[in-house]
């Protein structure tokens, strides 16, 4: 399941009571924060390029699982019926709706660094991308299903993992019951045939819209502040150790038998490289906040971001090539990737430190 658990910042004795660093009258403060604003509003720009991006994406999934919910209706929720009577509209829709997957997934990944990083938008990322189901309080998410038919789910799991598994046919618990999930009708199930319950998928796509519509709507009010963007770097860039250990328990490298439901569709390496890049970019917008306060920290700083964002976009290259990597690998990589991580993270609080930036806990 795409959970992650957010590190719990140690913040406390880090941080500082003023909101942005600018000494002496109060006209100074305000120039300070004025050109902060205006340096942080390619941030925003990105955010809410993506979340747009999000809302077009699962709108095209809701109408194909509409369409879906509506085939099955007409055979009374006979599954071995609708794949009878209309097999090729069913590959369509779901063929359609898997390509429309494939595209949101990084809609999302490129801004989950600043969704899932600034505490006041986190709980999107935990409900749409890494909330666990209620077996998992802590971490569960925070939405009931209902679905047309009156059943009930109640913290199920996050929408991009519901939908995945239920597409790709990962998930047993989301499948049509009793019926060979025979989509292409080449007589044979393969991986990846999937023939979601239509009242559960129809639910899950009704849920995934409405978050994806809300954090649209807030990412347009959202005004970003060099704690949001310092925040943000801190809390997401050392998390590499596990989005590799998530990767090593995927079919991309454990195969046939990978205890990992989800990542079928999108290796972990092409999310991995798509939340750095975000990252980046966040770092672009408070970069010149803190090479005036430290020019060769923030020089090497940015160095060392790129380093880790080439490193993982390599790792995705490499494997979309057709390279195969074993678990032993990905623990070495991954180790590799986390103490890059965490030293970038430790000089962006430092930085923060400087510039008498206040970091946020969740």
């Amino acid at each position: 399941m795409r959970n992650r658990a957010k590190l719990g910042l140690a913040l406390a004795a880090m941080t500082l009571a003023v909101p942005i660093a600018g000494c002496g009258d109060s006209g100074g403060d305000e120039t300070t924060a004025e050109t902060a604003a205006a340096e942080l509003q390619p941030v925003k720009g990105y955010l809410t390029d993506h979340s747009d991006e999000l809302v077009e994406q699962v709108e095209a999934l809701k109408e194909n699982s509409d369409e879906y919910y509506a085939l099955a209706e007409s055979v009374d929720f006979d599954y071995d019926r609708l794949l009878e009577e209309h097999g090729d509209e069913v590959e369509e829709i779901l063929g359609e709706s898997k390509e429309t997957f494939v595209a949101a997934n990084p809609a999302y990944e490129q801004m989950e660094g600043i969704v899932a990083g600034v505490p006041r938008l986190a709980q999107y990322d935990v409900d749409i991308d890494a909330g666990s189901d209620a077996s998992t309080p802590e971490d569960a998410v925070s939405f009931t299903l209902t679905t047309p038919a009156g059943k009930q789910l109640e913290q199920p799991g996050n929408l991009f993992f519901l939908t995945e598994t239920a597409l790709y046919g990962t998930n047993p618990e989301l499948q049509a019951k009793a019926t060979e999930p025979d989509v292409d009708g080449d007589g044979k199930v393969e991986f990846g045939e999937g023939l979601p319950d239509a009242d559960t998928y129809k639910a899950t796509l009704d849920e995934f819209e409405k978050q994806a519509k809300s954090l649209d709507e807030d990412a347009q009010e959202f005004e970003p502040t060099p704690s949001d963007a310092l925040t943000s770097i801190v809390v997401m860039t050392p998390t590499m150790s596990e989005y590799f250990e998530a990767w090593k328990n995927s079919r991309f490298i454990a195969g046939e038998g990978a205890e990992e439901l989800g990542f079928v569709a999108t290796s972990r390496l092409s999310d991995i490289a798509d939340i750095l890049g975000g990252i980046l970019v966040t770092y672009d917008g408070i970069e010149p906040m803190i090479a005036e306060e430290n020019p060769q920290q923030a020089k090497q700083t940015r160095k060392e971001l790129q380093s880790l964002v080439a490193f993982a976009a390599d790792l995705r290259d490499r494997e979309a090539a057709g390279e195969k990597f074993t678990a032993k690998q990905a623990d070495a990589l991954g180790a590799q990737a986390q103490a890059q991580a965490e030293a970038i993270a430790g000089q962006v609080t430092q930085a923060a430190k400087q510039l008498e930036v206040e970091l946020q806990e969740g």
